[in-house]
Parts: structure tokens; sequence; C-alpha cells
């Protein structure tokens, strides 16, 4: 229903007097983008083509970003959050927070403080592609919003101080005062609330109390992330080494990029390989509800929470195997988590490091990284 509701707006954008003098309908141009919208911010300061930008439908802050999040405790979200709906998970400092996708879906950003961090949660929808970064940059903390627009079918967001647009998937300005910075990105899980709930039993859960009105628990791109469909507004190149839709999991190490499908990740959940010199293990659990499957995202399929980890502990280099469901290390035996998190054993109370950049649809990750490189099993 949302695709179709972006749909109706562009056209009624298109037919205005105002739209069709700047706009043609095979590309929104950069004349869209100079629009009154935006008095402050340098078009001309850019390191992106305009013509690869295009209207998403909504206006700047269409789509609002939640700039002052309440939070509830575990027992107060499981009134509305069922087990296996998906949920971004931050822990800082001990502090355990977890971001629904249920949420993020009507809001796309979610400008936060975890003790002294801020944050930005952020949640691209067309591209799969959920990020948190670190809006603390050169001394000043930065607020995020939706610009309304799309380069590659990825959202391009603003920061409300200087008004420069920034590239989602890569954290990256690319327009405005702000061209050519870059935010840090924080590691962070996507897994089922059940998961969270286990492993942080005091931890904190967006409230639904957002300001606005939207229908939470609703997925207005119902069946969008079918592995067989085509991204929306998507005009780049399609790599053919994977099916567009494919989600991947993805993991850097000097400046390249290896990607592993969760269709192969569902037979081989658990991988321990080596990527330019780092040991890893990939670890991959069919256990939460897709968000962009269903109407109703409780109703949706299962598919993988999965997450790249270091395979070094201490001086220690683990091997992982898979044992009736439970993942151990051969080397003491202990017992893992989603989170890299020994539960059991030798190790217990130990956690690996964190080495991926999430999880994406492929047609995404390949089109702002080309040369990435595909696991092979």
């Amino acid at each position: 229903m949302f695709l179709k509701l972006r749909g109706e707006y562009l056209m009624r954008l298109f037919k205005s007097t105002f739209a069709a003098a700047l706009i043609t309908f095979s590309g929104f141009a950069s004349a869209l983008t100079n629009s009154s919208e935006w008095p402050v911010t340098d078009f001309t300061d850019s390191s992106v083509d305009h013509s690869e930008i295009m209207s998403g439908g909504p206006p700047k802050d269409g789509i609002p970003a939640i700039d002052d999040p309440e939070f509830v405790d575990i027992a107060a979200a499981g009134e509305w959050l069922q087990n296996k709906e998906p949920v971004i998970v931050l822990e800082i400092g001990g502090i355990a927070k977890a971001y629904p996708l249920s949420i993020l879906m009507w809001h796309e950003i979610v400008n936060d403080e975890i003790g002294d961090t801020g944050v930005s949660v952020t949640f691209c929808p067309l591209c799969n592609a959920s990020i948190v970064f670190d809006r603390d940059l050169n001394g000043v903390r930065y607020d995020f919003g939706t610009t309304g627009r799309l380069r590659l079918s990825d959202m391009v967001m603003y920061d409300r101080q200087t008004e420069s647009w920034w590239q989602q998937f890569t954290g990256e300005g690319i327009i405005g005062k702000m061209n050519g910075e870059k935010l840090k990105q924080i590691p962070s899980n996507i897994v089922a609330f059940e998961s969270f709930k286990k492993q942080y039993p005091e931890g904190r859960v967006l409230s639904r109390k957002t300001g606005y009105q939207r229908t939470y628990g609703r997925n207005p791109y119902a069946g969008y992330d079918d592995i067989n469909s085509s991204p929306f507004l998507y005009r780049g190149k399609t790599d053919k080494r994977l099916r567009p839709m494919e989600r991947v999991l993805s993991l850097r190490a000097n400046d390249k990029t290896i990607l592993f499908d969760l269709t192969s990740l569902r037979d081989k959940p658990v991988v321990n390989s080596e990527f330019e010199g780092t040991s890893f293990v990939v670890l991959a659990f069919e256990n939460m509800n897709s968000a962009l499957d269903k109407a109703e995202i409780s109703a949706s399929r299962l598919i993988p929470s999965a997450a790249v980890y270091s395979a070094v502990l201490g001086e220690k280099k683990l091997t992982f195997e898979l044992n009736d469901g439970v993942v151990t290390d051969v080397e003491t035996g202990s017992e893992w988590n989603i989170f890299g998190i020994a539960e059991k054993g030798e190790l217990a109370g130990n956690q690996l490091q964190q080495l991926d950049q999430g999880v994406h649809f492929a047609f995404a990750w390949l089109a702002f990284d080309p040369e990435a490189q595909i696991f092979k099993h």
C-alpha cells in the first residue's frame, strides 16, 4: 500500500505546474533538489551526480524522525511486541536498548542518547538497511531528518544544524557544508524481541508513544522482500552475481568487502573462515519475522538473525560448530548466542568483537560497493 501511495504522490507532483517545469519522468533531476525547502543547503558543494537523486514521494520530514524518544521496560513492550518481531539492538556502556522495526518503518530515524554517546538509529526499508551512527562529529552533536529523497533507492538524510545531505547507506555527507564528512558506524544487531529479552532483561524498548499516529505493527511495504521481486525506485546497475533482493551480511576489512547471502546461511548457519587476515565466525539463527513480508509483521515468515564476529578471544583462536541447535566452540565447549556472548561454559560472560556492517539487500550493497566479493561456501 505504501509503495502505491508513494507512486500516487509522485504522479500528483508530476501533474502540478511547478513539477512539470522541473521534472521529467525519466529522471527527477537536480532542480527538484534545489527547491525552496532547502534555502540553506549549498547544492554546488556536492560529491554525487544530482541526476541520481530522486523524490521518494514524501517531502522534507514527510517521514518524521523521532527526536525525543521514550522507552518502556520489557514487560510493557511485551503487551504489543511479539516474540519473533525484529528489533535493532544497541548496547553501549552496559546500557541496552531495542528499537522495533515496526516503529522504525514509519520514521526511519531515531535521534537518541545512550550515556554520553549521541546516536542516530536509522532504517531504510527500501534497502533493508538498518545502520546506527555516532552523531557526534568534530565536537558537534547532529540531529538527522529525512529529505524525502532517494539515491540508488537508499534514503538521503539531512542534518538540521547545516542542512547538509547525507547518504544513509554509507554515512557520508554528499551535499552541502558537510560534504565529504563521514559518520562513524556503531555495531548493532537485528534480532527477535525474545532474544533481546533473554540477553538484556533490564533493557529498554522504544515506546509507541512517538507523538505521531501510525499503524505500528503493520508493514506498508507488504511483499517487498520477495526474493524474485525488484527494488523500488532503483535506476542503478544490477549485479548478476546475486539476486537484487537477496539479504546479505557484510564484512569489511582493509577496504575490501565480502558478502554472505542469507539463503546459503540457512543451510550452513555457522561459518568459520578468514578474510584479509581476519579470522571470523558467522552466526545465523532463523528465528525472527521479516519486517517486509506480510502486512502484519508478526505474521511474516521467519528469516535469520545474522552477525560476523572475530574468532579470536584474547590470545585464543576459537572454532565454532552447531550441535543440536546450540553454537559451541570446539576448544572449550562454551555455548554462544547471536550477540557473540558465551552463555555457558568456561568462557561464560565473554563477548566476541562484532565485525559486520549489517544485513542489507544485495542490490544496495553492490550499488555502493561494486567490488565486493561474494563468499563461496
